[in-house]
């Protein structure tokens, strides 16, 4: 953490400090359903409030595209933000301009601030310089807290960086030791597991990995692509035929590397999609023509636990099968508790990220005993492939 600048060293007492924080929340009929982000930012706010810092929050919501729209506001998030911080949160129905400047104006030392959805100007994702003057006007130091918009080069995550004093907010600074322990420098030996749907949308990630890590687990959907990559039939399982080759260049590549690549050997199939459907457990190379496979079998799941247990950094990305229907989540969650029990006795870093990844750990009720979960979807799948985020370069000292 030595190449970043945290709250540490930051001097707040007095001056108008610009939060970037993430508060593209999900929201069921006018109200926030999912608060997890507003959680995640709460103590990088109390901070610098307690600090005498004044605290102006810029975020986006939605994609408004440059232009107002009442539907993709931030309004609605001010009390709720207010409720879990326990003190007052006021709201500037613009970022920039006379209402912003006015009411940044009469700020006391403390204070909190949530000005408005920073993409109804199109200047946000357009890094437009002139926009960036503007919102750096109003402050006189940056905080950057949103490590799930770091991928994007935006004024309000990038642009900033380079008008004010530039500092990384706390969970920004959790985010990048964890992703550190993970991939950047972490205990060897190490296993990634990456699941999901399909091959087509993690290929960069898979090379990565290859040359990273151990042990490979690949999961999901996307290890069908790879079974039949090697002439087994996979029955009517969703399968990429069209990625055989590029299946194949990976695993000669994991070979190059000596990197064990964890394919199932056992599956869970069914003849129809859809929750307690009549299936079996059977050997991949056995799969009926007219089924499909919804899950990795017990073997498989006993082989990845072998792998967890003989090493001492898990990074997570993707479901092991389709677990948001019984019985076909049986493989993810057994994975997942067996890595949280490991975590928990002190014996393994684990990583993980990805939304799918956080929904399951949830339903395993294992979240909380993970070293770190991400709520970046983006930026944690682009920092695996081993990419640069423009909003982290940004703050490098």
């Amino acid at each position: 953490m030595t190449l970043f600048k945290t709250l540490d060293t930051a001097d707040l007492q007095g001056k108008r400090v610009l939060v970037r924080v993430d508060l593209n929340v999900p929201m069921k009929d006018g109200k926030v359903s999912d608060a997890t982000r507003i959680d995640r930012i709460l103590p990088t706010i109390r901070e610098i409030s307690d600090k005498g810092g004044r605290v102006l929050l810029l975020a986006h919501f939605g994609r408004p595209k440059g232009k107002v729209d009442p539907e993709q506001s931030l309004g609605p998030i001010a009390p709720v933000l207010a409720e879990k911080l326990g003190r007052p949160v006021g709201f500037a129905e613009d970022c920039v301009g006379p209402v912003a400047d006015g009411i940044v104006a009469n700020m006391q030392d403390g204070d909190v601030l949530l000005l408005e959805n920073t993409r109804f100007h199109a200047g946000e994702e357009k890094n437009d310089e002139a926009f960036v003057s503007q919102l750096a006007s109003l402050g006189d130091v940056y905080v950057n807290d949103a490590f799930s918009a770091a991928h994007r080069a935006h004024a309000s995550t990038e642009g900033l960086a380079h008008h004010l004093p530039s500092y990384c907010g706390r969970t920004m600074q959790a985010e990048l030791e964890a992703l550190e322990k993970g991939l950047g420098n972490p205990e060897k030996p190490v296993i990634a597991i990456v699941g999901g749907a399909k091959v087509s949308t993690k290929i960069d990630l898979l090379q990565n990995l290859v040359a990273k890590v151990d042990c490979l687990v690949i999961g999901g959907g996307m290890a069908n692509t790879f079974l039949a990559a090697q002439g087994i039939d996979v029955g009517k399982s969703l399968c990429e035929h069209d990625l055989a080759d590029t299946a194949r260049q990976i695993l000669e590549k994991a070979k190059a590397a000596n990197c064990t690549i964890l394919l199932p050997t056992d599956a869970v199939v069914a003849r129809e999609f859809k929750a307690n459907a009549a299936n079996e457990t059977v050997a991949v190379s056995a799969v009926p023509s007219d089924a499909m496979i919804l899950d990795v079998g017990p073997a498989s799941v006993e082989a990845i636990s072998a792998w967890i247990d003989k090493s001492k950094t898990l990074v997570w990305n993707g479901p092991l099968g389709a677990f948001e229907i019984e019985p076909f989540d049986r493989a993810t969650m057994a994975a997942a508790r067996h890595a949280a029990d490991r975590t928990a006795a002190g014996q393994l870093v684990s990583v993980a990220g990805g939304g799918d990844t956080v929904a399951a750990l949830n339903q395993a009720g294992v979240a909380e005993r993970f070293t770190y979960v991400s709520t970046a979807g983006g930026a944690f799948l682009e920092w695996m492939e081993g990419k640069a985020l423009p909003g982290v370069e940004a703050l490098k000292a």
